[in-house]
């Protein structure tokens, strides 16, 4: 079985004075672990690439099979799996592999706790070593990588016939002679065979970029290189800098020209041009808004926030799985509202689980505990904790027990200075803090004069999926059992815990005008939420202005689909829930708004949704004072670089397309694609000129998707990359596309010319 690691592919850097490597390179007995009843004995081994680590079971011909990247490596009982055998195997000889995407994580109990530090130490090691590395290091690791794919025999060179499967592998459909005539060129040595640098030679030839050459030899004044000033003249006509380009174009040829020679003269080669618009600054994404850039300190409504709905699951849901895994990997993604569904459990511990269906029952006090730990991993905004209540008053009591207990000082109990406020507390004061959202007796005024009850009769949970299904006329017996159950006992210790987050049940936008507090949270299905913003978009957006919303999926989506999110944010709901654990255009829309800002989960709204008084209406998103005005964005597809392959038929090539989406305010809806390119998913050539008009730039997202074309079926999908329509960069840049599962698959991109033009 082989598990790719996030590594370097530079065998020095990696070995070198490293006992924890060598020891991996020796390789070790340990078990995986499975369930507390599957517990099996495997041989790991780190190989020479320090690539992959090759793990085998003991059954003669077990199948190879490639696992995802690493991102990080626990210590101890910090898996469920590792937790139900803690009275079996001590702490220190357990750890887990934590993989990005969906999979599951791999749990391992080695022989020794010294043999699981040297693991653990060993991973984390190379984990680090990818994360540190420089552009050429990385082009060097691809290239290496294709190397021992095609060298079949491991005899470290490749004859012509593993040449010809290597192009089929690159998703190249190339004829016989060409490829011959490639490989000759290639092989100085004429052996017959490529080796290290013959190959690297050959993989240079077979990614010449013809289409950046072309940009090069355009400013260019000699056609070998840039000059300081040709460079210069490149960063302001065409990447639009205006600020320093003379410093700027210094710091390029420092950090992106590979040739020594080349920088005493102050110039840049083709290679170090290729470097730098394969780099981060090169990128699509502007790398001034990736860290925290935005005004923090205004009140949380202001703020659209990254929501996950049923958070505990981990699949679908009726039958999936209940996991505290789920919180841990939506608060790893930068989530800041967490779901957490609860019920009266056996032995006076309440549980967790998606009532009323099969799906498997974790214990409260688990999820709070893994919320506690990980809630500010990725980022030191506040956490609020959506909290489902079905509990009794006795396990309501438990509940808030826990939360006082295992989160401490981490629980917002009060209000910040003590005294009864006006409005919401922003993100900045509240860094650090777990807030929960749930019913509360009385209101937060009642706080401060001492006349709550110890206990109320109040509406049973009006957020119930469930109960919304028979809303939508869909009649089960079991539903209508538990609609019938519509009053509920609060116990005070559970009220107490919630401050700036009550949980109410929303009449009209007439009735919360007048008489609603702006702590109190509204929650709607996404039915409920489409119709009152067709109905009355612009007052939802006032509603918004005040105080938060909440938009959750249909009880329809038992299959745990998604909705998509933007035409809530359309109307400036914050808390928009989704199913995080189910990739696709919801989840891509999701990841591309909160990929700005710091990933810290907290995006400002556009000024005209947080003012009251700009009356804002998607529908007709005009100027306010009264002219329109519009952006004509002209988007150049041009090429593709090394596009994944996505038939596993060994003769299968890819036939790309792309299609540009725009998803915003309805007149901004939009989505264009370029023709296809027949057999050629490694390096397709487009120069299709794609155009969109956006009227509120403020709230577009921008999704590119690469589709494998079919005329007989629905199309494949490849790749896509998603952002902020205000995250995106001008000129020429490389788009770094991502897997279904919203993971890095290099070295496939896009490369695009971008203009925009401001218009009224």
């Amino acid at each position: 079985i082989q598990l790719y690691l996030v590594s370097p592919y530079n065998k020095k850097s990696c070995l070198q004075g490293d006992d924890n490597i060598q020891s991996m390179l020796v390789g070790t007995v340990m078990r995986k672990i499975k369930s507390r009843t599957w517990k099996k004995q495997r041989y790991f081994k780190l190989q020479d690439d320090c690539m992959t680590i090759w793990y085998k079971s003991k059954k003669a011909g077990n199948p190879a099979r490639q696992l995802e990247l690493v991102m990080a490596v626990r210590e101890g009982h910090q898996s469920e799996v590792l937790l139900s055998i803690a009275d079996e195997f001590p702490p220190e000889r357990c750890f887990t592999l934590v993989f990005r995407s969906r999979r599951g994580n791999l749990d391992l109990v080695a022989e020794s706790a010294e043999e699981a530090q040297s693991w653990i130490r060993g991973m984390r090691k190379l984990i680090e070593n990818l994360e540190n590395m420089g552009e050429r290091e990385k082009l060097d690791q691809w290239i290496g990588d294709w190397f021992r794919k095609a060298d079949k025999n491991n005899d470290g060179r490749m004859n012509f016939r593993e040449v010809r499967d290597l192009l089929k592998m690159m998703n190249v459909d190339m004829n016989e002679h060409h490829a011959h005539r490639l490989f000759t060129m290639a092989d100085k040595s004429q052996s017959g065979t490529l080796e290290d640098d013959e190959f690297v030679l050959f993989y240079k030839m077979l990614t010449q970029r013809e289409d950046v050459l072309r940009v090069f030899q355009e400013y260019s004044g000699d056609g070998q290189k840039l000059s300081q000033n040709d460079l210069e003249d490149f960063l302001r006509e065409e990447q639009l800098e205006g600020s320093d380009t003379q410093q700027h174009a210094k710091q390029l040829i420092e950090r992106y020209e590979p040739s020594d020679t080349a920088k005493l003269l102050n110039a840049m080669t083709f290679d170090g041009f290729l470097m730098y618009l394969g780099s981060t600054e090169g990128s699509i994404f502007n790398p001034r808004r990736r860290g925290v850039y935005q005004d923090m300190s205004q009140p949380l409504c202001h703020y659209f926030i990254s929501s996950s709905h049923n958070t505990y699951l981990m699949e679908d849901q009726l039958r999936g799985q209940s996991s505290v895994e789920g919180y841990i990997r939506a608060l790893n993604r930068g989530c800041r509202c967490v779901e957490v569904d609860c019920w009266d459990g056996a032995n006076g511990e309440p549980i967790v689980y998606h009532g009323h269906t099969l799906t498997s029952k974790i214990l409260f006090k688990d999820v709070v505990s893994a919320v506690g730990k990980y809630a500010f991993k990725v980022s030191e905004y506040p956490v609020i904790l959506s909290i489902e209540n079905h509990c009794g008053v006795e396990q309501q009591r438990v509940m808030a027990q826990h939360l006082n207990h295992i989160l401490g000082d981490k629980l917002l109990k009060s209000t910040l200075d003590g005294k009864a406020p006006i409005r919401l507390p922003s993100p900045e004061d509240l860094k650090g803090k777990i807030l929960v959202k749930a019913k509360k007796i009385g209101g937060l005024e009642e706080s401060f004069n001492g006349t709550a009850e110890d206990s109320l009769t109040g509406e049973f949970s009006d957020e119930d999926e469930m109960a919304e299904i028979e809303e939508d006329n869909l009649h089960r017996e079991s539903v209508l059992r538990r609609v019938k159950k519509s009053k509920q006992r609060l116990s005070k210790e559970l009220s107490d815990c919630v401050v700036y987050c009550k949980s109410v049940h929303f009449s009209s936008f007439k009735h919360s005008r007048i008489h609603s507090k702006f702590y109190e949270v509204a929650s709607f299905t996404e039915s409920k939420a489409r119709k009152q913003l067709r109905e009355a978009g612009a007052e939802f957006v006032h509603h918004n202005s005040r105080q938060l919303t909440r938009v959750y999926p249909s009880g329809f989506r038992t299959d745990s689909s998604n909705f998509n999110p933007q035409e809530m944010w359309n109307v400036g709901c914050q808390i928009v829930a989704l199913n995080f654990q189910t990739a696709g255009e919801g989840m891509d829309l999701n990841d591309g708004l909160f990929s700005q800002n710091g990933h810290c989960g907290y995006v400002l709204k556009p000024s005209f949704m947080r003012e009251a008084e700009k009356r804002f209406d998607p529908e007709i998103p005009q100027k306010l004072d009264g002219h329109w005005s519009y952006n004509a964005v002209f988007l150049k597809v041009i090429s593709g670089q090394q596009l994944p392959k996505v038939n596993i038929k060994e003769d299968s090539i890819v036939d790309p397309l792309v299609r540009v989406e725009i998803h915003g305010v309805p007149m901004d809806n939009a989505k264009q694609e370029t023709r296809y390119i027949e057999n050629n998913g490694f390096n397709p050539v487009w120069y299709d000129t794609l155009r969109f008009t956006i009227h509120a730039p403020g709230l577009a997202v921008v999704r590119f998707v690469v589709e494998d074309y079919d005329k007989t079926s629905k199309n494949d999908f490849v790749g896509q990359y998603t952002l902020p329509f205000s995250c995106m960069q001008q000129g020429y840049r490389h788009i770094h596309l991502l897997s279904r599962d919203g993971t890095v698959i290099p070295p496939s991109s896009l490369f695009v010319h971008i203009r925009i033009a401001g218009l009224e």
